[in-house]
């Protein structure tokens, strides 16, 4: 049966829909970077999450190819994800989206090295003719965070967030938002397949001690 992150990791993945803390390890990730508003129509977010996908399966089907990965386990592709800030804004202004800048990311396999993947990219350019050299190898240790399982559209989000901040506070902590650390959400809903009410968002805010 393939490895399932979400499953694995539910501690980081499948939160409860209540704030908590977390400490999050160091991973890797493809990762495209960009800026403006997320639902424009051709804009560059869209195309990003192409992009990631297209190496993220390059790497997952490596397995059927002659290119054989060292330490290769069959896994499920984790979840897209977004580390998202405005300049010149503490936290995020929902209703200004055209200022977004954002990293579009998507975990790596452990076994996944710079070196392989450098080869990724070639083998999708050469079997897709498509310029991937948007896509970049991430490392980010995340660290502390209080997090929380959103369910509703993504312009409700403020509701939670909220409440991750209140939780934040009674604990001792305080908001540790910087242009290192980011707002960060994980899209666990294939949001054309279903109802906005019903899609499921983890949302993540670094924090540090008081």
């Amino acid at each position: 049966m393939a490895f399932d992150y979400k499953k694995e990791y539910k501690e980081f993945y499948l939160p409860k829909a209540k704030p908590g803390l977390v400490t999050v390890p160091k991973m890797n990730f493809l990762a495209v970077r960009g800026s403006g508003d997320p639902n424009a129509e051709g804009g560059t977010y869209k195309e990003s999450i192409g992009l990631l996908y297209g190496i993220a399966f390059t790497i997952k089907m490596s397995k059927k190819g002659d290119h054989q990965i060292e330490g290769y386990f069959d896994y499920v592709v984790p979840p897209l994800e977004g580390f998202w800030w405005q300049d010149g804004t503490t936290g995020i202004d929902y209703t200004h989206k055209e200022n977004f800048q954002w990293i579009s990311v998507i975990r790596l396999p452990d076994f996944v090295s710079e070196k392989e993947f450098a080869w990724a990219v070639e083998e999708a350019e050469k079997k897709k003719k498509t310029d991937f050299s948007k896509v970049e190898f991430l490392t980010y240790d995340e660290g502390l965070c209080v997090q929380c399982m959103h369910i509703g559209p993504y312009d409700e989000e403020p509701a939670t967030v909220e409440a991750m901040h209140r939780f934040m506070e009674e604990q001792g902590y305080v908001l540790d938002i910087t242009d290192q650390r980011f707002h960060h959400e994980i899209y666990l809903s294939d949001v054309r397949k279903v109802a906005p009410e019903r899609c499921r968002t983890v949302v993540r805010h670094p924090v540090r001690k008081g």
